[in-house]
């Protein structure tokens, strides 16, 4: 996968992939370039059978991401505004049918784009310092990358609504208490928690993980019967799997599976 861009930062540990928003002096804000590489890093991530578990993240404490670039888009054309938004709707589409499990680590400000982002993410890491929100209608925008459907799903659709219609900020323990966060650590330290939950996951059986978060993505849209049937498709993906030969061997010799995703 490329990992040369100019408003991203891409690391690999082992089968962790660090995704970092990189626009600092704009509170890592998303231009165009920025919806351009999402774009093809997600894509690219997509046909990653070495991946197993991404971290999506921001440089610097004090934003993860503010949303768009309005300062870019300062007298932009209907027509161009509309052009980048289609980049960043296609961005949005691959980060939540990325196949491995994403992680979004928050610090400070996760506001606009940026808090949709996040809710793309299968989970979220917050630092106490993290403050979300979905403040578009304030500037008589709309939350165009998912927001309005994540958000009730996450938080229900009185909280979500209250939250779209007034754009005001939530801040970490409020949104821990909401469930929009899975965990809430000290400032500083949400990638070192989002990489000690990623290692667990990394441990685990690929093809498992990845049919696990199929099941679950797709299986939460439908009626129970036909959820139930998802489930059972992918349990039988892993059956025919080298590493479910492992898995089994492992636990009978009382030693660590080492997984090959194959």
């Amino acid at each position: 996968m490329n990992q040369s861009y100019e408003t991203l930062g891409v690391t690999r540990d082992h089968h962790v992939v660090t995704v970092t928003l990189d626009r600092p002096s704009a509170l890592n804000a998303i231009n165009t370039t920025m919806g351009r590489e999402l774009l093809d890093c997600f894509e690219s991530l997509f046909w990653d059978k070495d991946a197993r578990v991404v971290i999506l993240t921001g440089t610097g404490q004090k934003a993860f991401c503010v949303g768009g670039d309005l300062k870019e888009r300062q007298g932009m054309t209907d027509d161009a505004w509309r052009d980048q938004h289609v980049i960043f709707e296609q961005a949005a589409f691959r980060l939540i049918r990325c196949p491995q499990p994403v992680i979004a680590a928050v610090e400070g400000f996760a506001m606009g784009g940026g808090c949709e982002l996040a809710v793309l993410a299968d989970f979220i890491v917050a630092s106490e310092t993290a403050v979300f929100a979905v403040p578009e209608v304030t500037r008589g925008i709309f939350p165009g990358i998912g927001g309005t459907q994540m958000l009730p799903r996450i938080v229900g659709g009185p909280f979500a609504k209250e939250m779209v219609y007034t754009g005001r900020r939530v801040p970490a323990e409020e949104a821990k208490a909401v469930g929009l966060i899975n965990h809430l650590v000290p400032a500083g330290e949400a990638v070192a928690k989002a990489r000690e939950i990623a290692g667990m996951i990394a441990q685990n059986g690929p093809i498992a993980v990845r049919q696990a978060k199929k099941a679950v993505a797709w299986g939460s849209e439908v009626d129970l019967e036909t959820g139930m049937r998802l489930s059972i498709e992918a349990y039988n993906i892993t059956v025919n799997t080298e590493d479910r030969l492992e898995g089994v061997r492992a636990f009978n010799e009382r030693r660590p599976p080492e997984f090959q995703g194959r």
